[in-house]
This record gives C-alpha cells, sequence and structure tokens, in this order.
C-alpha cells in the first residue's frame, strides 16, 4: 500500500519555520515526507534535513519521495529523543524544527496496523513495529480502572467506565485479539441514542492508540528539548490535534518563553524568570474552511510558534 498523507496546514507550517536556504531544519515527524518535501525544496546545498520518524515504512516512503536530494538525513527513532539524535549527528543547533503530531492516513488505513476501527485487525496500534507494548496488550492486561482512566483522559469518552468493564467481563471468557472484537464491546457499552456522533469507538481508539505510543506524556518535555536545541532566531512550529497535546505545547511554550512575577513598578527584574526566546502566534493558527473541507483531519489542528532569542 503507498504511504499516503496529506499534510495539514502545509503553507503555514513552511512559513512558519522562517527557512534560511543555508540552514539546518528537523522534521520530528517525517511520515510520507509532504512538509519535509516543501522544507527541502526551499534550501541550498548547503543546507540540511533531518527526518526523524520511528515508523520504518514512512522512512522508506519519505526516502523515495526525497530521492532527488542528497541534503537529507535520515533516523529511525523517536523525536523525544531529539536531543541524544543531534548530539550522535555531532550538530550543536539548529534553525527550525517541525513536529506534526497526527496520525498518517496510511497509518490509519493499512489495515494489519490495527489502528482503525473500520477494519477487523489484530490489535496492534504501534507506530514503531519494533517496541513491544501493543493494543492487544493494553486491552487484556491493564486493570479496569487504567483502562477507564486512559479512555476518559486520552479519548474524553463518557462512557470510558463502562467500556473499561465490558472489556474486562469479555476478557475473564477470552482473550480479545482484534479490533472488530473490540469495536463490538465498545458498541454494546454505549447506548444507541448516544451513538450518533460519528463512529462509537473512534474516542476509544484514538485513546488506546496514544497509550500504545506514549504520545501525550513526554511532550512537555520534548518541546522544552527542541527549544534547548535551536540556534537563536530559530523557530519550533508544533502541529497537534488534540487537546491534551495543545496544552502541552501552550504549557511548554509559556515556560520557556518566562514569566516574570516583578512588581511593574520596579524598574528591573529580580524574580529571575528567564526567557529563551517568544511566542509568535498567542492563538494557535487553525485550517480554512477550504482546508476543512478538503481534508476533514485538519478541522482539529492547531500550530504553534516558537522563536528563540
Amino acid at each position: 500500500m503507498e504511504f499516503k498523507h496529506e499534510p495539514v496546514l502545509l503553507k503555514e507550517c513552511i512559513e512558519a519555520l522562517n527557512i534560511k536556504p543555508d540552514g539546518i531544519y528537523v522534521d520530528g515527524t517525517l511520515g510520507g515526507a509532504g512538509h519535509s518535501f516543501e522544507i527541502v525544496k526551499k534550501l541550498s546545498p548547503k543546507g540540511l534535513l533531518i527526518g526523524i520518524d520511528r515508523d520504518t515504512e514512512a522512512l522508506k516512503a519519505a526516502k523515495e519521495k526525497l530521492k532527488n536530494y542528497t541534503n537529507v538525513k535520515y533516523v529511525h527513532d523517536n523525536h523525544d529523543n531529539i536531543k541524544q539524535i543531534l548530539e550522535e549527528l555531532q550538530i550543536n543547533g539548529v534553525d527550525g524544527i517541525l513536529l506534526d503530531l497526527g496520525v498518517s492516513s496510511y497509518q490509519l488505513d493499512e489495515k494489519n496496523r490495527g489502528f482503525s476501527y473500520m477494519a477487523d485487525a489484530e490489535l496492534d496500534m504501534r507506530m514503531n513495529k519494533e517496541q513491544e507494548l501493543t493494543a492487544k496488550h493494553v486491552i487484556n492486561s491493564y486493570s479496569e480502572e487504567d483502562l477507564a482512566n486512559i479512555i476518559w483522559e486520552y479519548g474524553e469518552e463518557k462512557f470510558s467506565r463502562q467500556i473499561a468493564k465490558n472489556i474486562c467481563n469479555v476478557r475473564k471468557q477470552k482473550t480479545i485479539e482484534t479490533t472488530g472484537e473490540l469495536v463490538e464491546i465498545i458498541k454494546k457499552s454505549i447506548p444507541l441514542s448516544k451513538q450518533k456522533d460519528g463512529h462509537p469507538a473512534k474516542r476509544t481508539f484514538q485513546a488506546i492508540r496514544i497509550e500504545v505510543n506514549n504520545e501525550i506524556k513526554p511532550l512537555y518535555n520534548t518541546i522544552l528539548d527542541c527549544i534547548n536545541c535551536l540556534n537563536k532566531n530559530g523557530r519550533l512550529a508544533v502541529l497537534t490535534f488534540h487537546s491534551l497535546e495543545d496544552r502541552a505545547v501552550k504549557k511548554a511554550y509559556k515556560e520557556a518563553e518566562g514569566n516574570c512575577t516583578c512588581p511593574s513598578d520596579l524598574p528591573y527584574c529580580v524574580c529571575g524568570a528567564k526567557s529563551q526566546g517568544k511566542i509568535i502566534n498567542k492563538k494557535p493558527i487553525e485550517a480554512t474552511k477550504e482546508e476543512t473541507e478538503r481534508n476533514t483531519r485538519s478541522k482539529s489542528a492547531k500550530l504553534r510558534i516558537f522563536e528563540k532569542r
């Protein structure tokens, strides 16, 4: 299956990076290289693009898309490890970093990856196929309380308690093996009258995917690490699709910007607040009506930009 993924807020992301032709840029979520293709086109042969992804199939697709460019380094790793990645590449600082935290259309559509509630497949949901934790392990091993909390926190599912309870009841009889089995449990857990707002399994599948791939917990520290890796006037652009992601980005940006708590009548700061730079857009950039009509995935997208001082 071809790795297809329409990049969200493409023009806005490229503008956010303020690309210098001879600069060093990182696409921390390379995917099918939709954003990266536009970044590398703006670079001179002296510039460098570093593409990071934990999905080997994404890296393979990106290499094919960018095969005409020699100034690209490909890294099979997680963007959470950006400091170590740049140290290993002997790069002291970069001029821009892009993080697109969405799941690719390919990953959702590829049936055997187990991300989709629309096809029956083994419960997997791993972005990195080399990691041990799978959706099957989460569903069959986590306690009822932990499952309920994950489904509520990461999926904002109102019926999280009932879903977790029914999962635990079913797995007492047999191991839950497939996405189809999980979908049936979810459907039986939510009243029919409440199943009109999209697919009933959407929120639970999102929650399990986030847990399997540890998408939220490290994010705050990852954002601060990214800012630390920027050169002066370098920019970090982060594209989020979930309220918890956006909250972590906002919190990290605010921390990095520094908040002076001194009284306004003092002639200079004495509280010790240090600023690493500035938040470029106080309100997130969102997709236009035209883009949301063309690409429904863009509806929840929020782009936030930070510039290093």
